[in-house]
């Protein structure tokens, strides 16, 4: 009985604390037409202390939707442009020396934001890539001698576009892991596109207006821990991850040959953390299987690698979680 009661209690918390998604979601939806999807996973990487890693065609309003959020939420932001030239120096900050007073000072980079956007990341070497990422699993950077512990939010969301292989490094499967969601974005539809031309056509873009703080969302991450999972959810989460690891333990052998290496202990982390913000999302205590299947693509398409023979076939590792999913018994 008592547990009832307590999970009553957590849905009139989760049900207060998460009053604000609907008024940012209403002040991105502003300027940001349909992509609704890509708006549910930023707010899912935010509340998640996530970061995100977003591939589409060029032209899909990757940029825009983080600056308006950056807006909405009061935080600041910063757009690192990837180029194959581009030096650590330029995302992290570097020592100037100063002759006035004979001794170096340090300049910041543009890591120090709430909401940093880098774009088309696979466009910079290793090692700027890898520049960002101390940034991103330890939440601090190093520059000289001197560490410095970012400001909270901090949310990366880098893009890629997934046309274009030339002059470009893809990341290192280690480099994707740290990515809590990866999230394939498509073209609007029509009606949609229409909204978007005539807008840009008139180019009378309604203002976004700060409607949350900054101290909202840290609450808010702390209050998506509160989220009940039970342990059957638990249990159908690392079913999951496990059937990408073992699949003929799953019923599922003939995936056997397609996966090269299945979804690490991070992938279970993120796929129970996603699920916990995507209820939070909903504005729910609780979290059902339906929240782990409406996560689980974005969580899981970057951590399952896939064979050759998998290529040759045409087969996705969206295919493999498609078909691991509909075989795992829903709780």
């Amino acid at each position: 009985m008592e547990e009832t009661i307590d999970i009553k209690a957590i849905n009139e918390k989760i049900e207060r604390e998460s009053a604000f998604i609907d008024l940012l979601t209403m002040e991105i939806n502003k300027v940001i037409v349909g992509q609704k999807h890509m708006v549910e996973r930023l707010l899912i990487g935010l509340l998640g202390k996530g970061h995100i890693l977003l591939e589409g065609v060029p032209g899909l309003a990757k940029t825009l939707v983080i600056n308006t959020l950056s807006q909405a939420v009061q935080g600041s932001f910063s757009r690192i442009q990837f180029t194959p030239d581009l030096l650590p120096a330029d995302v992290v900050g570097t020592m100037i020396y100063n002759m006035k007073e004979n001794d170096f000072s340090i300049r910041k980079g543009p890591i120090f934001a709430n909401f940093v956007l880098a774009d088309e990341i696979n466009r910079a070497p290793a090692k700027v890539q890898s520049a960002l990422l101390e940034a991103m699993q330890e939440k601090q950077v190093t520059i000289g001698d001197t560490t410095f512990i970012l400001d909270k939010p901090f949310l990366v969301m880098a893009t890629q576009n997934p046309v274009e292989q030339e002059g470009t490094y893809p990341l290192p499967e280690a480099q994707v892991d740290r990515f809590m969601l990866k999230t394939v974005i498509s073209y609007p539809k029509m009606d949609e596109e229409q909204l978007i031309m005539r807008a840009n056509l008139k180019g009378d873009f309604e203002k976004v207006n700060p409607v949350i703080s900054v101290e909202q969302i840290l609450r808010a991450q702390e209050a998506v821990k509160d989220v009940y999972m039970d342990e059957k959810i638990e249990k159908y989460i690392l079913d999951i991850i496990f059937a990408t690891r073992y699949p003929e333990k799953y019923k599922l052998a003939d995936l056997t040959p397609l996966i090269s290496f299945g979804a690490s202990p991070r992938g279970s982390i993120n796929l129970a953390n996603a699920a916990k913000c995507y209820a939070f999302i909903k504005r729910r205590g609780y979290v059902v299987p339906e929240d782990v299947r409406a996560v689980v693509h974005d969580v899981l398409r970057h951590r399952i690698g896939i064979t050759y023979e998998a290529e040759a076939e045409n087969i996705t590792s969206e295919d493999i979680i498609n078909k691991i999913v509909n075989e795992i018994e829903v709780p």
